[in-house]
C-alpha cells in the first residue's frame, strides 16, 4: 500500500488584493496554507518584490547599488532602470525627503516624481510616507489622486491617521491602503476594523504592514507576530486579519551597524557590502517565510537571490 500524505489546507485564506493595472499587474495573497507549505495545497499567487527607489538615494553608500543605476538622477530614470532589474515585480517610493524634521521637500516636488514615474514605468507602484503623520497624510491623498486609475498603495495609515488616510486614498481615488502597526497582532486587527468600519475601507483594498526589523535586532517579535497572524486568518478564519502582508525590509536593513560599519572601523567584520547584502537576504527571507506576501528590497543582488528563494520553493 502506498503512502499518502496527510495535508492540511486551512478553511481560511487570505484575502487576494490586486495592484497595478495592465500586463504587469500583479496579485498579492490568495493562499490557504501556511508560508511555502505547497505540499499542503498549490499556492496560487508566489510572493513578490518590490525595488526601493528614494528621493534620497544619492546618498546611498553601496557600491552595488549605484553601479546598476549609474547615470540615474531622477526618481523616474531610477525607476525606469529598477524596471530592469531580475526580480522586480514593483516599484516602491520612499519619499523620505519629504519629513519636516529633515529636508522638508514640498509635497508638490513628490507629487511631481510620482507622475514622473508613473509616466516612465508599466510595474505596480507601491507609495512609502515619510514618516511624519501630518505630512504623510497629505502626501498620500495628493499622489492618490494624481495617480488616480494606477492602482497604487499608501503605505502607510495609521491608527492616528486611519480615517483621513482611508477616505481620502481608498473611497476618493480607489487606490490601496496599507494598514501599520508595531509588532502586535492586536493592534494590527484594531487598525484593520477600524479602516473598514470607520472609513469604510473595502476589505480587498488594504494590506498590512505589522512591522519588521533586520534579523538579530528584536526579530523573534516580528516571527511570533507573523505566525499569529497567519494562524488567526488561516485557521481561525479570522478575517480582520486576512489581508495580505507586505514587508518594507530595505529601510530596516541598510541602517543597522551590520550594514553601516565600514571595514576600517570593523575589519574582523568582512566586506561591508557582503554584510549589507546578507543582511537584506536574511530579513527578506525570513519575512517571507513567515507569511509576508511580499518585501520591499533595495540591492540587486539581494533582489535576484531571493527571487530565487521563491521561484525554488513555489
Amino acid at each position: 500500500m502506498s503512502f499518502v500524505p496527510k495535508t492540511q489546507p486551512y478553511s481560511g485564506k487570505i484575502n487576494t488584493v490586486t495592484l497595478g493595472t495592465g500586463d504587469k499587474a500583479i496579485v498579492i495573497g490568495g493562499q490557504n496554507v501556511l508560508p511555502f507549505y505547497t505540499f499542503d495545497a498549490a499556492i496560487e499567487h508566489a510572493p513578490k518584490i518590490g525595488v526601493e527607489i528614494s528621493d534620497n538615494a544619492a546618498s546611498w553608500t553601496s557600491a552595488g547599488i549605484n553601479e546598476f543605476y549609474a547615470g540615474c538622477t531622477t526618481m523616474a530614470e531610477y525607476a525606469k532602470k529598477a524596471e530592469t532589474m531580475e526580480g522586480a515585480d514593483f516599484i516602491a517610493l520612499n519619499f523620505e525627503s519629504a519629513d519636516p524634521n529633515g529636508d522638508n521637500r514640498s509635497v508638490e516636488d513628490c507629487v511631481a516624481d510620482a507622475k514622473a514615474v508613473a509616466e516612465a514605468v508599466s510595474m505596480p507602484i507601491v507609495i512609502m510616507g515619510c514618516k511624519n503623520l501630518e505630512k504623510d497624510g497629505e502626501l498620500f491623498s495628493k499622489i492618490s489622486e494624481a495617480l488616480q486609475g494606477k492602482n497604487i498603495v499608501c503605505m502607510s495609515a495609521k491608527q492616528e491617521n486611519c480615517k483621513t488616510v482611508g477616505a481620502s486614498v481608498a473611497l476618493a481615488y480607489g487606490q490601496k491602503v496599507g494598514a501599520e502597526t508595531a509588532d502586535d497582532i492586536n493592534l494590527a486587527k484594531q487598525l484593520n476594523i477600524m479602516l473598514k468600519k470607520d472609513a469604510n475601507v473595502p476589505a480587498n483594498s488594504i494590506v498590512m504592514n505589522i512591522g519588521t526589523a533586520a534579523v538579530g535586532y528584536g526579530f523573534e517579535y516580528v516571527a511570533s507576530t507573523l505566525d499569529r497572524i497567519r494562524l488567526a486568518a488561516l485557521a481561525q478564519s479570522d478575517d480582520d486579519l486576512q489581508m495580505p502582508i507586505i514587508a518594507p525590509v530595505s529601510t530596516d536593513t541598510w541602517g543597522v551597524k551590520e550594514s553601516t560599519a565600514s571595514e576600517a572601523d570593523e575589519p574582523a567584520w568582512g566586506c561591508q557590502e557582503e554584510r549589507a547584502i546578507a543582511m537584506e537576504i536574511s530579513t527578506a527571507a525570513a519575512n517571507l517565510t513567515g507569511g509576508a506576501d511580499a518585501v520591499i528590497m533595495r540591492h540587486p543582488a539581494a533582489i535576484a537571490t531571493i527571487k530565487q528563494f521563491i521561484s525554488e520553493l513555489v
